[in-house]
């Protein structure tokens, strides 16, 4: 059970600590530094690697996650932290789906072509959608040291 509480924390600290540094570091940097051609070049370089990193965290997290719900012994038998936790875990997969499937693979095709005022409208998008799951990631972090607390 150790080893999946740690799996399960280093992959949360993997894709949210990314998040956050994404967005609260790098991008007001960019923004501040960069002309739109060299910024969206360098989101694309960024998210193309930090992708292949949140993949297999948020599998890990998933797979450790519902498999030490099982060694509690099921939903029935876990608390209800445990069901906001998985919930909240379940919509930032579906909004990283959504970033990735529906909003980043159009961003590196108009990045490819060049395409700067376009990729720009779709770099805002992914923006808007990263800071909803990095608060979403951060409040699974709340539920899951005082949720047992007040839920």
């Amino acid at each position: 059970m150790e080893l999946l509480k740690l799996i399960h924390l280093l992959s949360i600290v993997i894709w949210v600590g990314g998040m956050f540094f994404v967005y609260m570091v790098l991008r007001p940097v960019a923004a501040e530094v960069l002309q739109p051609p060299e910024r969206s070049q360098l989101w694309n370089q960024v998210f193309s690697r930090f992708f292949k990193w949140v993949w297999p965290t948020s599998v890990l997290i998933l797979l450790s996650g519902l498999y030490m719900i099982h060694l509690y012994g099921g939903m029935k038998f876990v608390s209800h932290s445990v069901h906001l936790m998985l919930l909240l875990g379940l919509v930032m997969l579906l909004i990283f789906a959504y970033v990735f499937f529906a909003q980043y693979l159009r961003f590196s095709k108009l990045v490819a072509s060049k395409d700067w005022p376009q990729a720009g409208g779709v770099l805002q998008t992914i923006r808007k959608l990263i800071a909803f799951n990095l608060s979403l990631g951060l409040l699974t972090i709340v539920v899951a040291v005082l949720g047992r607390s007040f839920l």
